[in-house]
């Protein structure tokens, strides 16, 4: 095994992967699930808790509108479902609601739901992460100080676990998860027995009353409509499926739609459940201190997430299957952010073969995947959670508008695809008249909760989504006006023509070193038609030490000295190159620069940035090829695997360095236009000072 083979890198994301091997790469159900159903499914976990906090505001009498609020969760969740299992068959190359709103709505709806699409999955991270370390510190209280950084380092682990690939990533993940189905759906029936039996579990906050304000009827609505909002959270990352279709074996459809309703019956169940139990039990519920909100006989700390409560009324706070339910739990909203982890990186790429987005987000890295949109995501989610100190009352306030807007646009674009078809005569009319009702109806429930959803947490903090959305709009669309400009300029048309009349190199010589007469022999070994050394003298005694060194190597090749006298190198050399080619037409003049090649990060620090600058500003002169030409310092066995040095003078143990005697290169026997062969032991032809 090679040294790269054991580089941070190799031991992070793995050895990389072959493009013949993307097949096997590909999801089969039971592994698909975890990975794309992590979010809606984690879901519930906050979901019901949302929904308590925001109905207790009014007192405990509005708790008995929860089953009510919850049932209209559950109806809106089965015609998402049902709606999206006809957009996967109708697109299923993977674009999801963007590519049906840019298909039958236009550019402009795809880029909403684009941008809206990006700001859900983001945040889909930002409250996983948050809410998966709300549950471990509730789980144990000491750790609480710490909940910014835990946030952080959750998001570089699942971006690391992600960078080795999708089928790595669901085989870390599958487990966590369906232990989470499992110890939830436990829970549940054990709380549902035990009550069924006389001896219903009591919660720890069961016995504080709550005083509630007194509301006019139209802040009542309003009250039953934010909690609606908030329970709606359980919906978001069902549009991760239709998004990730092709990363599902074949048939990708039909696995795809077995996958959406195997997670929308899962999440339903479990919500259902957890919603019923934490009635029965009496949760009641708020992360603010109660006694600072008129809660009788509580104590000052805020509560303990609502999901430990209730593991702690069935099985008790000792038992090793509330340890269960509390690890399963975190992990399963840590995992959830998985969801985001694959559904950004293929929108990304999507958007990014459309010229939405830089062409970087569609390059898939070492392991297949979209390497790029994975660290990006995680950036950005981490800013946010530094920001907003990983609070999910906060962070929340900010999620499902963008998931409900891509849910109401997607389906709005359905409903044209559907009567496009039936206008058209196209296929089965009963089959096209029963998913244009189906995708009809999803629209207008989606839009009625979009509307909701704005209403009541607009001023809440969801108003930075509205002001971030249109930043994003304006962004892809400037991106893709650019491509568009360049892709104009650089095409190819009978008017332009191209055809150089002289072939000139120049080799920039510095000082007299191994990598400059490198450089020389490569020149002349490719024939130009004429060829000639050139030094930028910014230091009188330099330039005469190098005279003098040219003059003992006996190099026959002239030295062309250009005076700088404001010590710039580059803008001499330009100012000389635009010289010939006024004299010398469209001349190709080839300037060849030696580079060091190094192994170590540090070692990157010390060497080519004078030779960098210059390059840079050498590109900007018309009619120049830059040829660099790579001298490996010994540090660069490093990077083949062989044995280096880190610190310079000594090896690995620290022992004094053995001297590497390197050949030397035979001299060139190619003739040349300009002198004879030139060699070290040649005589000197006279220095031309320009």
């Amino acid at each position: 095994m090679t040294n790269e083979a054991r580089s941070p890198k190799r031991w992070l994301i793995g050895e990389p992967l072959s493009s013949e091997k993307l097949e096997g790469q590909l999801l089969p159900k039971h592994l698909a699930l975890p990975i794309f159903a992590s979010d809606p499914l984690s879901s519930v976990a906050y979901a019901p808790q949302e929904l308590l906090m925001i109905l207790l505001l009014g007192g405990l009498a509005f708790l008995s509108f929860a089953p009510w609020v919850a049932a209209g969760v559950v109806v809106l969740l089965i015609v998402v479902v049902v709606s999206y299992r006809k957009l996967i068959a109708a697109y299923p190359s993977g674009g999801g609601d963007y590519e049906v709103a840019r298909k039958n709505l236009g550019e402009k709806a795809g880029l909403i739901v684009g941008s809206a699409l990006l700001v859900d999955y983001i945040m889909t991270v930002a409250v996983s992460v948050a809410s998966g370390i709300d549950n471990i510190i509730s789980a144990f209280p000491a750790i609480s100080g710490f909940r910014v950084e835990l946030a952080v380092l959750a998001i570089v682990g699942l971006a690391a676990v992600n960078l080795r690939g999708v089928r790595e990533s669901s085989k870390a993940f599958a487990l966590p998860t369906y232990i989470f189905i499992g110890s939830i759906f436990v829970m549940v029936t054990v709380a549902l027995v035990r009550t069924a039996f006389g001896d219903a579990p009591v919660a720890e906050s069961a016995m504080y009353t709550v005083h509630g304000d007194q509301f006019t009827q139209a802040a009542f609505v309003l009250l039953l409509l934010r909690a609606f909002a908030s329970g709606c959270s359980a919906l978001t990352g069902v549009e991760a499926i239709s998004n990730g279709v092709q990363a599902f074996r074949t048939p990708k459809i039909k696995n795809a739609q077995l996958t959406l309703v195997a997670m929308g019956t899962i999440a339903i169940v479990l919500f259902s459940g957890l919603t019923a139990v934490a009635l029965i039990s009496g949760v009641h519920y708020s992360e603010i201190p109660c006694n600072l909100i008129g809660w009788a006989d509580c104590a000052t700390q805020p509560q303990r997430s609502l999901v430990a409560q209730i593991a702690s009324s069935v099985f008790g706070n000792n038992s090793i299957l509330f340890f269960i339910v509390q690890a399963a739990t975190a992990l399963v909203l840590l995992l959830a952010a998985n969801t985001a982890f694959n559904g950004f990186p293929l929108l990304g790429s999507v958007l990014a073969k459309d010229q939405y987005a830089p062409k970087s987000l569609s390059t898939r890295g070492d392991r297949l995947i979209y390497s790029n949109g994975v660290i990006l995501l995680a950036l950005v989610a981490a800013i946010i959670l530094v920001v907003y100190r990983a609070d999910v009352t906060s962070l929340i306030q900010l999620y499902i508008i963008g998931v409900f807007i891509s849910f109401t646009l997607g389906q709005t674009g359905m409903v044209v695809h559907w009567v496009k078809l039936i206008r058209a005569r196209t296929g089965d009319r009963s089959y096209l008249a029963r998913s244009l009702v189906i995708n009809a109806v999803g629209a207008l429930m989606t839009l009625s909760v979009l509307i909701v959803v704005t209403i009541t947490k607009f001023t809440h903090g969801a108003w930075l989504v509205f002001v971030i959305m249109p930043i994003l709009f304006m962004l892809m669309l400037g991106i893709n006006r650019y491509y568009r400009d360049v892709d104009n300029e650089i095409e190819a048309d009978p008017t332009t023509t191209f055809g150089a009349t002289g072939d000139h190199a120049i080799v920039l010589v510095g000082r007299m070193q191994k990598p400059i007469l490198k450089a020389l022999d490569y020149a002349i070994a490719a024939r130009h038609n004429s060829i000639e050394a050139v030094h930028v003298s910014i230091d009188d005694a330099e330039t005469e030490k190098l005279e003098a060194q040219w003059k003992e190597q006996n190099i026959k090749l002239p030295l062309r000295v250009l005076e700088s006298p404001y010590r710039d190198i580059s803008l001499p050399l330009a100012k000389y190159i635009k010289f010939r080619r006024d004299e010398h037409g469209s001349e190709v003049v080839t300037i060849y620069t030696p580079i060091f090649i190094v192994g170590h990060w540090w070692e990157s620090l010390l060497h080519n940035h004078k030779a960098r600058r210059i390059r840079k500003r050498l590109m900007l002169v018309h009619g120049v090829v830059l040829a660099l030409v790579p001298w490996l310092l010994d540090s660069s066995d490093l990077i083949y695997g062989r044995r280096s040095r880190p610190i310079p003078g000594q090896d690995r143990r620290g022992e004094p360095r053995r001297p590497i005697v390197r050949k030397a290169m035979p001299p060139a026997a190619k003739p040349h236009k300009v002198a004879p062969k030139s060699t070290t032991t040649t005589a000197r032809k006279p220095v031309d000072r320009a």
